[in-house]
């Protein structure tokens, strides 16, 4: 039952990683490559439709991740998935005070009513977000490496 809830958690996050790495190195590369008005469009609807999703997987995988740890405390390699689990909320928190409050206001912008700024809001949610996976990149490595 553990191997399983090992393997699921490092899945999901792994998952998690690969679809924030496509945001970060692939859809805004396409969304900056559109049209200024197309850009800031596929921008909002982007962070709708991951804004919906992304806190289960991200509390989910903290979830998983503290369940791993517990239920596997006298395994080697707990450490690491304390660690892992650590870097987990960090991300958490970084995403609640850093990337949720710009996503929440651009995911409603529309070319008629954008501020001004919105370029230099959407740089700073990319600089954010970078940082961001880096993050749970390493978190992922370290649950796997737990693994091995």
């Amino acid at each position: 039952m553990l191997t399983a809830l090992e393997v699921f958690t490092t899945v999901a996050v792994g998952l998690m990683v690969g679809v924030e790495l496509s945001v970060a190195f692939v859809m805004n590369r396409i969304f900056a490559a559109l049209p200024e008005d197309a850009g800031q469009l596929a921008r909002a609807h982007g962070g709708r439709m991951l804004g919906a999703l992304m806190p289960f997987w991200y509390i989910g995988s903290v979830v998983l991740a503290g369940v791993w740890a517990v239920a596997g405390r006298h395994r080697h390699g707990t450490g690491l998935v304390l660690t892992a689990a650590g870097l987990l909320i960090v991300s958490v928190l970084m995403s609640v005070l850093l990337l949720v409050p710009i996503n929440n206001r651009s995911k409603t912008w529309t070319p008629e009513d954008r501020p001004a700024d919105w370029k230099e809001q959407s740089r700073r949610w990319d600089r954010y977000h970078y940082a961001r996976v880096a993050v749970i990149v390493a978190a992922f490595t370290l649950l796997v490496t737990a693994l091995a």
